[in-house]
């Protein structure tokens, strides 16, 4: 219908134009002595429609061709760009479906694309990294530092694969090139972390891990495990006298003197360095807030010497305990050893054989055992010394 349209007004155009000119009778005289040349007045029209078109034709002719180069650079551009983009995202799918030989060969095509060639490079360096070619990945986080605009994205990604690959000193110092830079968001510190962790370098684990708990970042089982380990390494590797073991242990936050294994782990050193009156002290302040074990077992091996006021001290704090803990293996035998080394014979001999019907694992069984033979061995039972010696032994 358009097409119908528009034939209908050419036609009538034309129609219009042969009327016009049917009766026009103007004429034009173009004299140059000593010619002259009579035209008429549609003639010249035409002849003056005929020129401009061809001038036009032969302008825009000339203008095409003196574009012709830029065109042609800009259509091979558009064309390098639309297969780089191409090979970029092949590279993509296939470095998610895991098939990294081809994501780095994607990669390789799209880094042929300037604007494609940073990320191409991190693309190719994660696909060579998961094909364990670490010379490869290296090399293509050497060629992504040619962006600077990449820069974070770069040590990231250099840091996450450096971390995989259990390289934790080239790890952490590209978490100093990385906190240089200004990134410090939470996965950075979580990568931070983890290299940390596998350098052992407990005192930044430890800064790291309150830095991640304030934002909720690590779920509390790691975060509760991660902070054993550093104060483990912080209270028992580390050289330590009396007055710096004292230090390290109120340098700890209030609230975590008072985890269980916290508080036992600082309880063994105190009594390696001769100082198990702090140690006693310590522990029945976790006690107080946390009943576990493993603090009843550090009060035990804390224990006073014999025939002072502290261990009867420790002994009716134990009693007062047992009311309400009647059934606990672990503070029976406590009271049972306490008394033994107090030398209260029965009550010994009571507590420690409530302790055997109480226990629920095999060592303490076998200290429940060893606790009994001395107390016979004290008492000159020696053949019930002897049994218990075996059955100690049978405990394994």
């Amino acid at each position: 219908m358009r097409l119908f349209l528009w034939l209908l007004v050419l036609l009538a155009t034309a129609i219009g134009l042969a009327v016009l000119a049917r009766f026009n009778p103007g004429n034009v005289v173009l004299f140059y002595p000593p010619y002259r040349v009579d035209l008429s007045l549609n003639f010249f029209l035409l002849l003056a429609t005929l020129l401009f078109m061809f001038l036009y034709v032969l302008v825009d002719a000339i203008r095409s061709t003196r574009e012709m180069p830029r065109k042609v650079a800009s259509y091979r551009r558009a064309k390098r760009e639309r297969e780089g983009n191409q090979a970029l995202r092949d590279a993509l799918k296939a470095l998610f479906e895991g098939r990294f030989g081809h994501a780095e060969k994607a990669a390789t095509r799209a880094a042929h694309s300037p604007e494609n060639a940073g990320l191409a490079a991190l693309i190719a360096a994660r696909a060579a990294h998961w094909m364990r070619q670490s010379v490869r990945r290296d090399a293509w986080l050497q060629q992504a530092a040619a962006t600077p605009a990449l820069k974070p994205a770069r040590l990231m990604t250099a840091l996450e694969l450096l971390v995989d690959a259990h390289d934790p000193q080239q790890a952490l110092a590209t978490v100093q090139e990385l906190n240089a830079s200004g990134t410090r968001h939470i996965h950075a510190q979580r990568l931070a972390l983890k290299a940390s962790q596998q350098a052992q370098d407990w005192p930044e684990v430890l800064r790291l891990t309150r830095a991640l708990d304030k934002n909720h970042a690590l779920h509390p089982a790691l975060s509760t495990r991660l902070r054993e380990l550093a104060y483990a390494d912080l209270l028992t590797t580390q050289p330590h006298d009396a007055e710096s073991l004292r230090n390290a242990w109120f340098a700890i936050p209030a609230e975590d003197r008072l985890q269980p294994f916290v508080a036992s782990r600082a309880a063994a050193a105190f009594t390696a360095h001769g100082l198990a009156d702090d140690a006693r002290l310590l522990v029945e302040k976790a006690l107080a807030v946390h009943w576990d074990e493993r603090l009843v077992r550090a009060y035990r091996n804390c224990a006073a010497p014999e025939a002072s006021p502290t261990l009867v001290a420790q002994i009716e704090r134990c009693e007062a305990w047992s009311t309400t803990r009647s059934g606990d293996a672990q503070l029976m035998l406590t009271l049972g050893v306490l008394c033994l080394k107090q030398k209260l014979w029965g009550k010994a001999q009571r507590h420690l054989e409530h302790a055997l019907v109480q226990a629920d694992d095999v060592a303490s069984r076998r200290e429940t055992h060893l606790a009994l033979a001395q107390l016979h061995e004290a008492l000159g039972h020696a053949q019930d010394a002897a049994t218990q010696y075996r059955l100690s032994a049978r405990c394994i």
